[in-house]
């Protein structure tokens, strides 16, 4: 029997773009499946797995998040496909059976998934068979590094300024400057000041980096609070670093320098707090 034989056909584009293919395990899948069809498979989605994905480049795939085990090892995959750039999500695992792919075409509700199938639309709670129709009928937009910035307003004040949520410092812009509050994911260790010197926001929320050896992971909250900028971090061990979003919504504040405690930012508050504090500097 070949691989081929081991998937079962549940959609085909109207367009002629591919099909939507269920398979019993991530190892089904087949070279017809390059560049055309998304492979809805009930394997997990560690990095085994998705070597064979990955081998076969399809449109692409959506597994199981395996309840994502420690250091993320169920679904780790997920960026290796994007790397490859493949548009890649995963269904928890208590929405659908293991090992039966069109019952986790027909059951399963998304839990996790890639930057290429955010770029689709896909969100966490979205019916699996959803979701592969849009992995299926859209193309995630084609960006530099640079352009994945993920900048969006969380808060906008009576004057117009706003509390923006961005994946780096790097991302802040001259609408920054003395106007708006960037809520941001890397760390603010002393590689960090130059991008806070440059865009000079109103207030600032980074990732303290998990902290590190001492505390190198904050440095740069000290290094420009003499240059009056006022910031906070988070505790890295409450949001993804990378995702500015998470810092947003997900943030717990673990450091503040004088100017941000001055507007009543405490350690311990939350991230969405903080900047709408910072925001009536």
């Amino acid at each position: 029997m070949s691989n081929f034989d081991r998937q079962t056909e549940l959609h085909t584009s109207a367009t002629g773009r591919g099909r939507i293919m269920a398979m019993d395990s991530a190892y089904d899948v087949d070279e017809r499946n390059r560049e055309r069809d998304v492979c809805v498979n009930s394997s997990y989605c560690g990095v085994s797995p998705v070597r064979f994905i990955g081998e076969h480049l399809p449109r692409g795939a959506i597994g199981m998040d395996c309840a994502v085990g420690p250091e993320g090892s169920a679904i780790a995959g997920l960026w290796y496909l994007e790397a490859l750039g493949v548009t890649a999500a995963v269904a928890d695992v208590m929405s659908a059976h293991l090992g039966d792919g069109v019952h986790l075409y027909e059951n399963g509700v998304i839990s996790f998934f890639n930057q290429l199938a955010a770029d689709c639309g896909v969100e966490t709670g979205m019916p699996v068979r959803e979701a592969a129709r849009l992995l299926l009928e859209h193309d995630p937009a084609e960006a530099s590094a640079s352009e994945v910035t993920n900048r969006t307003i969380m808060e906008t004040s009576a004057d117009g300024r706003h509390v923006i949520a961005t994946d780096s410092i790097a991302f802040g812009t001259d609408e920054d400057v003395d106007t708006n509050v960037l809520v941001t994911a890397g760390h603010t260790g002393r590689s960090a000041v130059e991008y806070l010197r440059r865009c000079r926001p109103l207030g600032f929320i980074c990732s303290d980096g998990g902290r590190g050896l001492d505390d190198s992971g904050m440095a740069g909250l000290f290094i420009v609070e003499d240059e009056g900028m006022a910031g906070a971090t988070i505790d890295a061990r409450h949001a993804r670093m990378g995702s500015g979003l998470s810092h947003y919504h997900d943030g717990v504040i673990s450091a503040v320098n004088a100017h941000a405690a001055a507007c009543g930012v405490e350690i311990g508050m939350t991230a969405a707090r903080a900047g709408s504090l910072l925001l009536g500097r």
